[in-house]
């Protein structure tokens, strides 16, 4: 494997792969699409065979990408556990309390992972984590009784007073039951959704993304349901009461009753919905609050590069 090919190459092929497509990728990487596409460009030049197939569908892998993609996937885990180990020997010596806050939704997504990090990292410190609403953990935040909070970082209320670093970024794509008219079309439009039941998830604020969404589009939406229990949303539009237009990371293969629940990409630019580290303004983080920022920064590096996905 030549040794011109950078970890940066590493990661955006994985995206790729992973993804189907340089549109997708880009928006996982945060990064623009041409850059993308100038690196598998580069990168199959370096390798000398392409890597892709390329339709109008999107992107597959050839038999080389596939024996490729599992180099690639080595290659970054063992950056990650370097990483990983050398975090730990320098914070061993980190004790005292750490408070973090977590929302519901991401609390069931992002944190069980970088809990387990942070406690290999820093065994002495203490981390007591609370669930709330977002704008209760605003108020925690900025009344310093949270160090740092996991939550929906792009809609925050107070956003003066908070600094928000995003960790991932999530299109939105449409649930819905595999028999579900819908469910005949690769791709649908906001408009298309628009003619059937809602099922809206209240959680998170992203009922608020989602009604800035519809307004910018002239669509109305005739909601069966608003609820706050994603568990309500699955079963249904898994049995085929209505659909939900939600973003990537809370989806799972999921059954009810041998009801599936699929989703379909949407056409229409929809605003992502970005889960992300929030922290008081001009507040000194103390060091064990660093770390914390620090492991969770590195978990969504490794995330874009195909670990633990």
């Amino acid at each position: 494997m030549s040794s011109h090919i950078t970890l940066r190459q590493f990661r955006y092929f994985i995206a790729v792969a992973e993804s189907g497509s340089v549109a997708a990728a880009s928006r996982m990487l945060a990064i623009a699409q041409s850059a993308v596409t100038k690196s598998m460009q580069e990168l199959e030049d370096e390798i000398g065979q392409p890597l892709f197939e390329r339709s109008s569908r999107g992107m597959t892998l050839t038999a080389q990408g596939h024996r490729f993609l599992a180099s690639a996937r080595k290659v970054i885990g063992v950056v990650a556990e370097a990483t990983r180990l050398h975090q730990a020997d320098e914070s061993a010596g980190l004790n005292g309390p750490l408070n973090v806050g977590v929302s519901s939704l991401v609390a069931g997504y992002y944190l069980s992972d970088l809990l387990s990090r942070y406690r290999r990292n820093c065994p002495a410190v203490t981390v007591q984590v609370t669930e709330e609403t977002p704008s209760f953990l605003e108020h925690l935040l900025i009344n310093g009784e949270l160090d740092v909070a996991i939550m929906v970082s792009n809609v925050l209320g107070e956003p003066q007073a908070l600094i928000a670093e995003t960790l991932t970024r999530s299109p939105n794509r449409v649930w819905l039951a595999s028999n579900h008219p819908l469910a005949q079309r690769e791709e649908v439009t906001l408009a298309d959704c628009a003619a059937y039941d809602q099922i809206v998830l209240e959680a998170d604020r992203i009922g608020d993304l989602m009604r800035v969404a519809w307004a910018r589009h002239q669509l109305k939406v005739r909601s069966l349901l608003k609820t706050s229990s994603l568990e309500a949303v699955r079963s249904l539009v898994g049995a085929g009461a209505g659909i939900a237009v939600l973003p990537d990371f809370l989806y799972r293969p999921w059954t009810l009753d041998a009801e599936h629940v699929d989703v379909r990409a949407l056409r229409d630019e929809l605003p992502t919905v970005d889960v992300g580290l929030v922290w008081r303004r001009g507040l000194a983080l103390k060091p064990a609050a660093l770390e914390f920022i620090e492991v969770a920064r590195e978990q969504s590096r490794t995330r874009r590069g195909g670990i633990n996905r």
